[in-house]
């Protein structure tokens, strides 16, 4: 499976959490964590942690009950979740675009894509080839990033961190439990459902695609839902909460993306190349052009790939004969 660079930040970024998470379990003493008191750890407990820890704590006491201190997560999830919703939602409305002006594209882009995987290309046509695929993005002003960010997940991570620092470094909340299940112990049914979640979410994301789409997307759907397993299932309960309950406003916004922003992006992107039609970079003639060869109307690229040595052949036996019949005269 290929891991795309923008996989690759939300991975890495993820990763840098772990490293916080893990610390966190350096020290214990009557098996509730010990807070830090120097270093990086300290620092993020006292501006994140020991803030939300209070917070649950007013929450759990003005809601009262045994789950009081896992309603608390469940809010402050959603607050956060829905302070960062309208940014995520811009940025699925340029993804959107995005998608839909590459699927303009997809006829220019499989050309390139058919012709790379021809193996008697020598390593410079490979390369100009290559950049033919940059060119067709280029020459109709789009990114190959496509309004992809990680702001969003930047402001999460914190509270994510905090969440976990704050039922660990309690007392009370570290024996505190959301419907039976503990919030300082692993939970394989809150793991399990936040992974469900965003495994609808994939869904959701998926319909309206072309085939050629869902194809690249299907990484994605894939590393989501296995990435907030593993953080679900590897830490406490209240992460696993945290994931869940982020999980649900998730899905509402692929809701609204899939049936909002997508059918409003389709009548824009209709609308702009009417005006500013699709230029087309690659032919199966440019792709002949580079490889030495010609494309007569009507043969694929594949075609004209696998009768290129034919081709060299032929002129090579020509220029033979040719030698031959001069050196008779």
């Amino acid at each position: 499976m290929k891991i795309k660079s923008k996989h690759l930040k939300v991975i890495a970024l993820l990763g840098i959490l772990m490293v916080f998470l893990s610390a966190c379990t350096s020290k214990t003493t009557s098996g509730v964590l010990q807070a830090p008191t120097s270093g990086p750890y300290a620092w993020i407990y006292n501006l994140f942690g020991h803030p939300l820890q209070n917070i649950m704590l007013f929450v759990e006491a003005k809601i009262g009950g045994a789950n009081g201190a896992g309603w608390a997560i469940v809010l402050i999830t959603l607050v956060v979740q829905f302070i960062v919703l309208p940014l995520r939602l811009n940025q699925s409305y340029k993804m959107t675009k995005q998608q839909e002006r590459t699927k303009r594209l997809q006829p220019q882009i499989n050309l390139v894509q058919e012709a790379i995987k021809d193996p008697n290309l020598t390593q410079d046509q490979k390369m100009q080839i290559s950049q033919l695929q940059m060119q067709i993005y280029r020459e109709n002003n789009l990114s190959l990033i496509g309004g992809m960010g990680c702001l969003p997940l930047l402001i999460q991570l914190p509270i994510m961190a905090g969440i976990y620092q704050a039922v660990a470094y309690s007392d009370k909340l570290a024996h505190t439990s959301f419907y039976g299940i503990s919030l300082s112990q692993r939970s394989i049914a809150l793991a399990i459902a936040a992974t469900l979640l965003y495994v609808i979410q994939a869904y959701l994301s998926m319909i309206g695609l072309s085939p050629e789409q869902k194809k690249t997307m299907k990484t994605t759907a894939f590393i989501s839902p296995l990435i907030t397993f593993f953080f679900a299932i590897s830490y406490s309960g209240a992460l696993a909460l945290y994931f869940a309950a982020g999980g649900v406003v998730m899905v509402i916004q692929q809701i609204i993306t899939t049936f909002v922003l997508m059918p409003k992006v389709k009548k824009e992107v209709d609308k702009e190349l009417k005006n500013k039609p699709i230029k087309e970079v690659v032919t199966k003639q440019t792709i002949a052009d580079i490889v030495g060869g010609n494309t007569p109307n009507g043969n694929d690229v594949s075609a004209t790939f696998s009768n290129q040595n034919l081709h060299k052949d032929l002129r090579s036996r020509n220029a033979g004969k040719q030698k031959r019949e001069n050196d008779k005269k």
